[in-house]
């Protein structure tokens, strides 16, 4: 009886643990930008994946458009790395773009550039 008694305590402990842990990555924002240490070389092919075969929403890098400037390829490819993970974070996808990202809590949006977040 007490064997079965430290099973349950043990279970609800685990639970009550997992509950806490989902619940503070829940709350935390989180955005996928460039790693400053990666290469504009290995940040471009990951850029023209992200792009193109990745799907994310490239339009606002173009020409003309709100975050085009600063007209960097590190810049452009923070927000197609971020825009590909923010829809794709819930199905597995992950923010690393073979070493070429990472994650930030600190929104990077700036002037009229808006980052997507998808809590």
């Amino acid at each position: 009886m007490a064997h079965q008694g430290a099973v349950v305590l043990a279970i609800g402990t685990l639970l009550c643990i997992f509950i806490n842990m989902s619940t503070t990555y829940a709350d935390e924002q989180q955005w996928c930008v460039a790693d400053p240490k990666a290469s504009v070389d290995d940040l471009q092919k990951a850029l023209n994946w992200a792009c193109g075969v990745g799907g994310a929403d490239c339009s606002p890098i173009q020409p003309n458009q709100p975050c085009f400037d600063p007209n960097t390829v590190a810049d452009h490819a923070s927000y197609a790395f971020n825009s590909y993970w923010q829809v794709n974070k819930k199905k597995g996808g992950i923010c690393s773009f073979e070493g070429t990202a990472q994650l930030v809590s600190t929104d990077p949006s700036h002037g009229g550039c808006k980052f997507p977040f998808d809590p």
